[in-house]
Protein backbone atom coordinates (compact mmCIF):
# COMPACT_ATOMS: atom_id res chain seq x y z
CA UNK A 1 0.00 0.00 0.00
CA UNK A 2 1.22 3.32 -1.16
CA UNK A 3 1.99 6.06 -3.77
CA UNK A 4 2.33 4.68 -7.28
CA UNK A 5 2.66 6.24 -10.34
CA UNK A 6 1.87 5.27 -13.74
CA UNK A 7 1.95 6.73 -17.54
CA UNK A 8 -1.29 6.84 -19.84
CA UNK A 9 -1.30 8.79 -23.48
CA UNK A 10 2.31 10.22 -22.91
CA UNK A 11 1.50 11.23 -19.61
CA UNK A 12 1.97 10.43 -16.07
CA UNK A 13 -0.43 10.19 -13.39
CA UNK A 14 -0.33 9.55 -9.61
CA UNK A 15 -1.92 7.94 -6.84
CA UNK A 16 -2.68 5.69 -3.89
CA UNK A 17 -3.11 2.04 -4.16
CA UNK A 18 -3.71 -0.26 -1.52
CA UNK A 19 -3.69 -3.76 -2.34
CA UNK A 20 -5.52 -7.00 0.10
CA UNK A 21 -3.34 -9.28 2.46
CA UNK A 22 -4.64 -11.91 0.00
CA UNK A 23 -2.20 -10.32 -3.08
CA UNK A 24 -5.62 -9.87 -5.33
CA UNK A 25 -8.71 -8.77 -5.88
CA UNK A 26 -11.41 -6.81 -7.68
CA UNK A 27 -10.43 -3.37 -8.75
CA UNK A 28 -12.14 -0.49 -7.47
CA UNK A 29 -11.12 3.55 -8.75
CA UNK A 30 -11.66 6.07 -5.26
CA UNK A 31 -12.47 9.81 -6.24
CA UNK A 32 -11.51 12.22 -3.60
CA UNK A 33 -12.96 15.25 -2.05
CA UNK A 34 -12.42 18.88 -2.75
CA UNK A 35 -10.21 18.71 -0.12
CA UNK A 36 -7.48 16.77 -1.73
CA UNK A 37 -5.88 13.16 -1.59
CA UNK A 38 -5.91 13.61 1.82
CA UNK A 39 -5.44 11.18 4.87
CA UNK A 40 -9.42 10.33 4.39
CA UNK A 41 -9.05 9.21 0.89
CA UNK A 42 -5.98 6.85 1.43
CA UNK A 43 -7.55 5.48 4.70
CA UNK A 44 -11.13 4.71 2.49
CA UNK A 45 -8.50 2.74 -0.14
CA UNK A 46 -6.78 0.71 2.68
CA UNK A 47 -10.77 -0.54 4.20
CA UNK A 48 -12.00 -1.61 1.04
CA UNK A 49 -8.32 -3.31 0.31
CA UNK A 50 -9.29 -5.12 3.99
CA UNK A 51 -12.51 -6.30 2.79
CA UNK A 52 -10.80 -7.86 -0.27
CA UNK A 53 -10.39 -5.48 -2.82
CA UNK A 54 -7.72 -3.67 -4.71
CA UNK A 55 -8.29 0.24 -4.82
CA UNK A 56 -6.59 3.11 -6.46
CA UNK A 57 -7.14 6.70 -5.93
CA UNK A 58 -5.71 8.95 -8.50
CA UNK A 59 -4.82 12.18 -7.42
CA UNK A 60 -6.54 14.90 -9.18
CA UNK A 61 -4.75 17.74 -7.04
CA UNK A 62 -1.12 16.54 -8.79
CA UNK A 63 -0.08 16.27 -4.31
CA UNK A 64 -1.94 20.21 -3.24
CA UNK A 65 -3.99 19.46 -0.50
CA UNK A 66 -5.99 21.87 2.12
CA UNK A 67 -7.91 22.08 5.06
CA UNK A 68 -9.59 24.89 4.26
CA UNK A 69 -12.94 25.45 2.66
CA UNK A 70 -12.36 28.74 0.89
CA UNK A 71 -9.16 26.89 -0.75
CA UNK A 72 -10.77 23.24 -1.55
CA UNK A 73 -13.37 25.53 -3.27
CA UNK A 74 -10.71 27.41 -5.13
CA UNK A 75 -8.98 24.23 -6.26
CA UNK A 76 -12.28 22.67 -6.66
CA UNK A 77 -13.28 25.27 -9.56
CA UNK A 78 -9.83 25.32 -10.76
CA UNK A 79 -9.94 22.13 -11.86
CA UNK A 80 -8.98 21.28 -15.36
CA UNK A 81 -11.85 18.40 -15.99
CA UNK A 82 -10.32 17.45 -19.30
CA UNK A 83 -7.15 16.73 -17.42
CA UNK A 84 -8.91 15.24 -14.80
CA UNK A 85 -11.14 12.73 -16.99
CA UNK A 86 -7.42 12.12 -18.61
CA UNK A 87 -6.38 11.54 -15.23
CA UNK A 88 -9.03 9.26 -14.20
CA UNK A 89 -9.54 7.03 -17.47
CA UNK A 90 -5.63 6.27 -16.95
CA UNK A 91 -6.16 5.22 -13.17
CA UNK A 92 -8.70 2.97 -14.73
CA UNK A 93 -6.01 1.87 -17.48
CA UNK A 94 -3.54 1.46 -14.69
CA UNK A 95 -6.12 -0.21 -12.67
CA UNK A 96 -6.61 -3.06 -14.57
CA UNK A 97 -3.36 -3.39 -16.25
CA UNK A 98 -2.43 -4.91 -12.73
CA UNK A 99 -1.79 -9.08 -12.33
CA UNK A 100 -3.32 -7.97 -8.32
CA UNK A 101 -7.01 -7.01 -9.77
CA UNK A 102 -9.08 -10.26 -11.12
CA UNK A 103 -12.41 -8.75 -12.12
CA UNK A 104 -12.54 -7.78 -16.16
CA UNK A 105 -14.66 -4.17 -14.96
CA UNK A 106 -14.03 -2.13 -11.83
CA UNK A 107 -15.64 -0.47 -9.65
CA UNK A 108 -15.43 3.79 -8.86
CA UNK A 109 -16.50 5.57 -5.52
CA UNK A 110 -16.44 9.30 -5.24
CA UNK A 111 -17.35 11.56 -2.47
CA UNK A 112 -18.29 15.56 -2.68
CA UNK A 113 -16.90 16.21 -5.63
CA UNK A 114 -15.59 12.88 -6.58
CA UNK A 115 -19.05 11.22 -5.86
CA UNK A 116 -19.47 13.64 -9.55
CA UNK A 117 -16.38 13.03 -11.08
CA UNK A 118 -17.29 9.03 -10.28
CA UNK A 119 -20.18 9.67 -11.97
CA UNK A 120 -18.74 11.03 -14.78
CA UNK A 121 -16.38 8.37 -15.21
CA UNK A 122 -18.92 5.95 -15.32
CA UNK A 123 -20.64 7.76 -18.38
CA UNK A 124 -17.01 8.08 -19.99
CA UNK A 125 -15.87 4.72 -19.56
CA UNK A 126 -18.71 2.30 -19.86
CA UNK A 127 -16.24 -0.48 -21.14
CA UNK A 128 -14.84 -0.38 -17.96
CA UNK A 129 -17.18 0.87 -15.35
CA UNK A 130 -19.64 -1.81 -13.78
CA UNK A 131 -20.36 -0.59 -10.74
CA UNK A 132 -20.35 3.08 -9.27
CA UNK A 133 -21.08 4.57 -5.82
CA UNK A 134 -21.38 8.55 -5.49
CA UNK A 135 -21.68 9.83 -1.53
CA UNK A 136 -22.95 13.35 -2.17
CA UNK A 137 -21.55 13.72 -5.19
CA UNK A 138 -21.98 17.28 -7.00
CA UNK A 139 -21.03 18.14 -10.28
CA UNK A 140 -20.84 21.97 -9.45
CA UNK A 141 -19.22 23.61 -12.96
CA UNK A 142 -21.27 24.42 -15.48
CA UNK A 143 -22.45 22.86 -18.27
CA UNK A 144 -20.34 19.87 -17.25
CA UNK A 145 -23.52 17.23 -17.01
CA UNK A 146 -22.42 14.12 -18.22
CA UNK A 147 -24.11 12.21 -20.61
CA UNK A 148 -26.26 9.88 -19.01
CA UNK A 149 -27.14 7.79 -21.73
CA UNK A 150 -23.37 6.04 -21.93
CA UNK A 151 -24.10 4.74 -18.41
CA UNK A 152 -24.42 1.19 -17.89
CA UNK A 153 -22.83 1.19 -14.73
CA UNK A 154 -25.14 0.20 -12.12
CA UNK A 155 -25.15 2.94 -9.29
CA UNK A 156 -25.73 2.89 -5.38
CA UNK A 157 -25.92 6.54 -4.61
CA UNK A 158 -25.70 8.08 -1.05
CA UNK A 159 -26.94 11.39 0.15
CA UNK A 160 -27.15 13.45 2.96
CA UNK A 161 -30.84 14.57 4.24
CA UNK A 162 -29.48 18.09 5.25
CA UNK A 163 -26.89 18.87 2.04
CA UNK A 164 -27.29 22.54 0.44
CA UNK A 165 -24.93 21.27 -2.25
CA UNK A 166 -27.30 18.42 -3.60
CA UNK A 167 -30.90 18.60 -1.57
CA UNK A 168 -33.35 15.67 -1.83
CA UNK A 169 -35.15 17.18 -4.31
CA UNK A 170 -32.41 17.15 -6.78
CA UNK A 171 -31.59 13.64 -6.23
CA UNK A 172 -34.95 12.38 -6.42
CA UNK A 173 -35.37 14.45 -9.92
CA UNK A 174 -31.61 12.42 -10.81
CA UNK A 175 -32.95 9.36 -10.10
CA UNK A 176 -36.06 9.74 -11.72
CA UNK A 177 -34.42 10.88 -15.20
CA UNK A 178 -32.05 7.99 -14.63
CA UNK A 179 -34.41 5.22 -14.21
CA UNK A 180 -36.68 6.83 -16.81
CA UNK A 181 -34.07 6.18 -18.92
CA UNK A 182 -33.55 2.48 -18.27
CA UNK A 183 -30.77 2.63 -15.81
CA UNK A 184 -29.82 0.65 -12.80
CA UNK A 185 -30.06 3.43 -10.33
CA UNK A 186 -30.48 3.26 -6.11
CA UNK A 187 -30.44 6.71 -4.29
CA UNK A 188 -30.64 6.57 -0.44
CA UNK A 189 -30.87 10.11 1.26
CA UNK A 190 -30.01 9.30 4.79
CA UNK A 191 -32.04 10.97 7.32
CA UNK A 192 -30.65 13.30 9.72
CA UNK A 193 -27.22 13.58 7.86
CA UNK A 194 -25.17 16.69 6.48
CA UNK A 195 -22.95 16.73 3.59
CA UNK A 196 -20.16 14.50 3.73
CA UNK A 197 -21.73 12.46 6.57
CA UNK A 198 -19.07 9.63 5.76
CA UNK A 199 -15.95 11.71 6.78
CA UNK A 200 -14.91 10.65 10.13
CA UNK A 201 -12.23 13.22 9.90
CA UNK A 202 -15.32 16.20 10.34
CA UNK A 203 -17.05 15.57 13.59
CA UNK A 204 -19.19 18.33 12.91
CA UNK A 205 -20.42 16.75 10.37
CA UNK A 206 -19.86 12.76 10.79
CA UNK A 207 -22.76 10.64 11.16
CA UNK A 208 -21.58 7.29 12.24
CA UNK A 209 -24.86 5.07 12.37
CA UNK A 210 -25.52 6.27 8.60
CA UNK A 211 -21.78 5.85 8.00
CA UNK A 212 -21.82 1.95 8.99
CA UNK A 213 -25.31 1.88 7.05
CA UNK A 214 -23.87 2.92 4.06
CA UNK A 215 -20.25 1.34 4.13
CA UNK A 216 -22.21 -2.23 4.84
CA UNK A 217 -24.52 -1.68 2.21
CA UNK A 218 -21.60 0.18 -0.67
CA UNK A 219 -19.42 -2.99 -0.05
CA UNK A 220 -22.69 -5.48 -0.60
CA UNK A 221 -23.53 -3.79 -3.47
CA UNK A 222 -19.38 -3.69 -4.54
CA UNK A 223 -19.28 -7.63 -3.96
CA UNK A 224 -22.36 -8.12 -5.85
CA UNK A 225 -21.21 -6.47 -9.39
CA UNK A 226 -17.67 -7.30 -8.99
CA UNK A 227 -16.67 -10.64 -7.35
Amino acid sequence: MGSVTWEHDGRGGSGYLAVPVSGAGPGIIVIQEWWGLVPHITEVCDRLATEGFVALAPDLYGGTQTTEPDEAGKLMMTLNLGAATEQMSGAVNHLRSLDAVTSAGVGVIGFCMGGGLAMMLACQRPDAVVACVPFYGVIPWPDAEPDWSALSASVLGHFAANDSFFPPDKVEDLRARLVAAGKDVTMHVHPGTDHAFFNDARPEVFHAEAAEAAWVETLTFLHRHLD
